[in-house]
C-alpha cells in the first residue's frame, strides 16, 4: 500500500499524537495510517488482515507500540509494534465491539472498553497476555484516559464518570483475573449529562481530570473525584472532543469550533481560526476564511470537530471534522495560529471510481483529438489523475503525483497549466464537483450518541449520491449518474455543469462513452430499471434510442468496434449478455445480433484491449471470457481468493495482461488475464470494494469501497514491466497492421 485517500474515524478515540516523533495515527477501514507532518507523508500502513473494522486507537508512551480495537463478531484488542510493522499481541475479551482503549503510562497494561451491549472493561497485561482485572459498566462509554502516574484511569459516557483504581486490582496470583474497582465521580446538577470526552492533567495539573459534555460544558475534576468548577464552552450545538497539556485545555466542538482554555483556572484564552466551509471550491479558493462577506459567513456552516490530539513536543494541533476532512495546526504562538497541513476525503461511501482516457498514439487516433487530451491535461497529470464520485454527492479529481513530499514540485508545476489551480486545501484533490445545493449530506452525523435503543437511521436523508462516473474519450466532457435516475454532465475546460438529464426512473448503475476510433459520440446508460438510454454527445445528449431487452438491472455496458462495426455489448443481472450492432436504416440505432445466457448473475463486464474479447465478473466468483466475434465462451476461472461472496468489480490494465478484482468478502485480487493464474491479493477495506482501477502510469491500482476510503497500491516492478512490454509489443503489431492495409 502506498497512500490512503480518506479516514472512518467518528470520535476523538480514533485519532492518537506521539509526542515523541509527531506522528499521527488514525484508522482508515481496516487500515491504520501513521502519518508524520513533518515530512508531509504516510510512513506507515498497518493492515488489519481479519478484515474487521477497527474503531479505537492509541500510542503507548514511548511511542513503539499502538493499541486498537475493531467491531465485530468476537472482536479482538490488538497491540502492534511500530518498528517492525507487526501485531505483537492480540486479546479477545469483547462480544460486539472495542469502544475505547488506553495503554498505561509505565507500558504495562493496556485497558479495554466494550461497546455499551458489551458492558465489559478489561485491563490486560499485554506482554504476558493475561487479563488482570475486569468489570462491568452500565453506560455507554465514550472515551478512557489513563492519570499521568498510571494509578488509575477514567471513563467517561451517558451520565457516567468513573475512576478505576489499578493499584488496589493488583493481583498477588498472576494467572487471577480480579474484579476491576471503581468508584464514581461526584457530579452534583450535572448528572444527567452525556460525558463526551476526557483527558488527565499533566505535570502541576496531574490532579486533576478534565471532561466536556455534549451540551458545551468543560468540568474540572479533583482528586476527590469531585466536580469542582466548570465553565460554558458557549456553541451553539456540541462539544465533542478535548486534549490538554500542563497550561492548555484544547476542546473541539460544532461548527469547526476549537476553543483554548488555562490548565489552571479553566478561563477561556482564545479560538482557533475556522476550517473550510461547507461546499468550498477547492480549485478557486486560494486562502482560508478568505474572500466571504461577514453576513455570508454568518449563514454559512463549517464541519464539526470530532477529534483534537495535542502534541505537546511539537506544539502542534491536529483536528479532524465530521466532513472527513483533516487539519494540522501550528499553535506554538496563540496570536499567530497558522495552518501546516489539511486534507479533505469522501465523507460517506464511494461507488464510481475512473481514469482519465489514455492519450492515442499517432497510428491509432486522430492529430485533433490527441490534440485536444493534450491541451487540456498535460499527459503528466493524466498519468496520475483520477477520478471518484459517492455518497456524499460530489464527484472528486485526485491526483496521485502528491502522494509523496519528493513529486509536489512536479504535481505543482503540472497543475498550474491546467483548469485546476493548486490549492491551499490539499495537494491530492485538485476539484471537487458539487451535484446537490443541500450541503448537510457532506457530513457524517452520529444520530445515537448516548447509546439508547432508537435505531433510527437518517445518514441518507437529502442525499442522492452519486453511482457512477465516466469521462468522454476526448477527455472535454465528464457525465456521473445519481441514485435517483439523473445524469449530470460537466464541462471539464471550465469545470461547469453544462447538462442534466432524468434519463431513468431508479439509480444509475452504468455509463459508458463510445471510443476516439468509432467516429461518433454517444453516452450510454444503464440503471436499475433495467433501460439502456443512447444519447448524442454532439446534440446536445439527444435521446437517440432506448433499449428494454433486459429484465433486471443492467450492471455494465461497452461499446466495440467489432469487424469494422461498432457493436453495444450490455450485461445483466438476469444473467444474459446482449450484443447489438449498429445501424443505418433509415436512422442510427442498435439492433439485436446475439442473445448469450450465463449459469450465474453478471455483475461487471470488460473488453479488452484488442476488442475481441469480453469477460465478465459473475456471481459464482469466476471470471469467464467470451469470444466478441463468435459469442462462445473461451475460458473460465476462479476471480477471487475467498471462498464466500461475490465478485463486484473487474478492471483490466491497459496492455490486457492482468485482470483486477473486488469481492464482497472485501479482496482484492490480481490475475493473469491469459492463464487466469492469481499474482496477487490484499485487503483493506472494511466494507465492500466498490471499483478498482489500473492508472495511466502502470504502476499503481487504485481501490474505493462503502467506507469512503481510496486506496493507492503500488504494483510489484515485474508486474509493471510486462504491462509496458505488452503495450510495446501490440503497439508494433498494430503499425504492421497499418502498413499492410497501406500497401493494399
Amino acid at each position: 500500500m502506498e497512500s490512503v485517500h480518506g479516514l472512518t474515524v467518528t470520535s476523538n478515540v480514533g485519532l492518537a499524537v506521539d509526542s515523541n516523533t509527531g506522528n499521527v495515527a488514525y484508522y482508515a477501514g481496516c487500515v491504520v495510517v501513521i502519518y508524520n507532518p513533518k515530512k508531509n507523508k504516510q510512513i506507515q500502513h498497518l493492515i488489519n488482515v481479519c478484515k474487521k473494522s477497527l474503531t479505537c486507537l492509541a500510542y503507548s508512551k514511548d511511542g513503539k507500540y499502538l493499541v486498537t480495537g475493531e467491531s465485530g463478531h468476537q472482536p479482538a484488542v490488538r497491540v502492534w509494534d511500530l518498528e517492525e510493522g507487526v501485531q505483537a499481541a492480540e486479546f479477545i475479551g469483547h462480544k460486539f465491539g472495542v469502544g475505547c482503549v488506553a495503554f498505561s503510562p509505565n507500558l504495562k497494561y493496556v485497558v479495554s472498553v466494550g461497546y455499551h451491549h458489551d458492558m465489559v472493561v478489561n485491563v490486560w497485561n499485554w506482554r504476558t497476555n493475561i487479563k488482570v482485572a475486569s468489570n462491568k459498566v452500565a453506560s455507554k462509554v465514550t472515551d478512557v484516559a489513563f492519570s499521568e502516574d498510571g494509578s488509575m484511569f477514567v471513563t467517561v459516557g451517558s451520565r457516567h464518570v468513573k475512576f478505576w483504581y489499578l493499584d488496589a486490582s493488583k493481583s498477588k496470583i498472576k494467572t487471577e483475573t480480579l474484579p476491576l474497582l471503581g468508584r464514581n465521580g461526584i457530579l452534583g446538577e450535572h448528572q444527567n449529562n452525556l460525558f463526551s470526552a476526557v483527558c488527565c492533567g499533566v505535570g502541576v495539573q496531574s490532579a486533576n481530570v478534565y471532561s466536556i459534555t455534549d451540551s458545551g460544558k468543560l468540568c474540572e475534576f479533583n482528586d476527590k473525584r469531585v466536580l469542582t468548577k466548570w465553565v460554558s464552552l458557549r456553541v451553539s450545538y456540541l462539544a465533542n472532543a478535548i486534549s490538554s497539556d500542563e497550561r492548555f485545555i484544547f476542546i473541539g466542538c460544532s461548527n469547526g469550533i476549537i476553543r483554548i482554555f488555562s490548565a489552571t483556572t479553566l478561563n477561556y484564552i482564545a479560538t482557533l481560526p475556522l476550517p473550510h466551509l461547507l461546499g468550498v471550491d477547492v480549485a478557486l479558493h486560494h486562502d482560508i476564511n478568505a474572500g466571504e462577506g461577514d453576513s455570508a459567513r454568518q449563514q454559512q456552516r463549517h464541519p464539526d470537530v470530532i477529534a483534537v490530539r495535542f502534541d505537546d513536543s511539537n506544539k502542534r494541533l491536529t483536528c479532524l471534522y465530521n466532513d472527513h476532512s483533516f487539519y494540522v495546526w501550528d499553535v506554538s504562538d496563540l496570536k499567530k495560529v497558522a495552518k501546516i497541513r489539511s486534507f479533505l476525503f469522501h465523507s460517506g461511501p464511494v461507488w464510481g471510481l475512473e481514469v482519465f482516457p489514455e492519450k492515442k498514439t499517432p497510428h491509432t487516433s486522430s492529430s485533433t483529438s490527441s490534440s485536444s487530451v493534450t491541451s487540456l491535461f498535460p499527459s503528466s497529470l493524466l498519468a496520475n489523475c483520477f477520478i471518484t464520485c459517492g455518497n456524499d454527492d460530489t464527484v472528486r479529481l485526485w491526483t496521485s503525483s502528491s502522494s509523496s513530499s519528493s513529486s509536489s514540485s512536479s504535481s505543482s508545476s503540472v497543475l498550474e497549466v491546467t483548469p485546476m489551480k493548486k490549492n491551499v486545501y490539499s495537494n491530492e484533490l485538485v476539484k471537487i464537483l458539487y451535484t446537490s445545493k443541500e450541503l448537510s449530506g457532506l457530513l457524517e452525523v452520529e444520530f445515537n450518541p448516548a447509546g439508547k435503543t432508537d435505531k433510527t437511521d437518517l445518514t441518507y436523508q437529502d442525499r442522492n449520491g452519486i453511482r457512477c462516473v465516466r469521462v468522454r474519450a476526448d477527455a472535454q466532457q465528464l457525465a456521473c449518474g445519481d441514485r435517483v435516475g439523473n445524469i449530470r454532465v460537466f464541462d471539464l475546460a471550465t469545470m461547469t455543469q453544462v447538462n442534466v438529464m432524468e434519463a431513468h426512473d431508479s439509480e444509475i448503475l452504468c455509463l459508458e462513452y463510445t471510443g476516439l476510433d468509432t467516429g461518433l459520440n454517444l453516452l450510454a446508460s444503464g440503471g436499475r430499471d433495467r433501460l439502456i438510454h443512447i444519447f448524442d454527445a454532439n446534440h446536445n445528449y439527444s435521446l437517440i434510442q432506448t433499449l428494454d431487452e433486459h429484465s433486471s438491472s443492467v450492471t455494465s455496458i461497452k461499446f466495440v468496434v467489432s469487424e469494422l462495426q461498432l457493436c453495444l455489448i450490455s450485461c445483466s443481472v438476469d444473467k444474459s449478455i446482449l450484443f447489438r450492432t449498429a445501424q443505418m436504416d433509415p436512422n442510427f440505432h442498435f439492433t439485436l445480433t446475439r442473445h448469450l445466457v450465463s449459469r450465474t448473475t453478471l455483475y461487471d463486464m470488460q473488453v479488452d484491449n484488442t476488442s475481441k474479447f469480453v469477460a465478465t465478473a459473475c456471481q459464482d466468483r469466476n471470471i469467464r471470457v467470451y469470444n466478441i466475434r463468435t459469442g462462445k465462451q473461451k475460458k473460465t476461472y476462479n476471480g477471487s481468493v475467498g471462498t464466500d461472496g461475490t465478485l463486484v468489480k473487474m478492471q483490466l490494465d491497459p496492455s490486457s495482461s492482468f485482470v483486477a478484482t473486488t469481492s464482497s468478502d472485501k479482496n482484492l485480487s490480481i490475475y493473469d488475464f491469459f492463464s487466469g493464474e492469481c499474482v496477487g491479493h490484499v485487503s483493506g477495506h472494511s466494507e465492500v470494494a466498490t471499483a478498482v482501477k489500473f492508472l495511466n502510469d502502470n504502476r499503481h491500482l487504485v481501490s474505493v469501497g462503502a467506507d469512503s476510503c481510496i486506496f493507492i497500491w503500488k504494483l510489484n516492478s515485474h508486474m509493471t514491466e510486462q504491462i509496458k512490454k505488452k503495450l510495446i509489443e501490440d503497439n508494433q503489431l498494430l503499425i504492421q497492421e497499418s502498413n499492410q492495409h497501406l500497401r493494399l
